[in-house]
């Protein structure tokens, strides 16, 4: 998801990097679905229903202004839904939307199927 930082977290980034916090988001970092994509400044359409929940991702250290989830994604029973994007949020009390993006292709899941994102498949980077 190059490029897809949300508003907020551009001003953070930014912000961290000028020296004017030393804040960093929440963790652990939590993966929503989404039925319909969001954009900078407005979440998408989070997948609800079944026993869908958001998974918390780990990220191995970046190198070359890139890293990917170290693990498997799994969302056991899922809802009927077609799921066409991601999003990324930390885990504050009130959540802070930091990423977001479109699926290469779209994927349409059955009332109680599985899905999954590989681990190394969802690659973020600052371009």
């Amino acid at each position: 998801m190059a490029d897809n930082l949300t508003n907020t977290a551009e001003n953070r980034a930014l912000d961290w990097l000028c020296g004017n916090t030393t804040t960093a988001p929440t963790t652990p970092l939590k993966v929503a679905l989404v039925t319909a994509n969001g954009s900078d400044s407005a979440a998408g359409t989070e997948v609800t229903g079944g026993s869908y929940a958001r998974k918390n991702m780990t990220v191995a250290a970046a190198t070359n202004g890139a890293t990917s989830n170290s693990a498997d994604l799994v969302w056991s029973g899922m809802p009927a839904a077609t799921v066409v994007g991601v999003e990324i949020w930390d885990s504050a009390g009130t959540p802070v939307r930091l990423w977001y993006g479109a699926l290469t292709t779209s994927r349409t899941t059955a009332s109680g199927d599985d899905f999954k994102i590989a681990a190394g498949a969802l690659a973020l980077s600052i371009a």
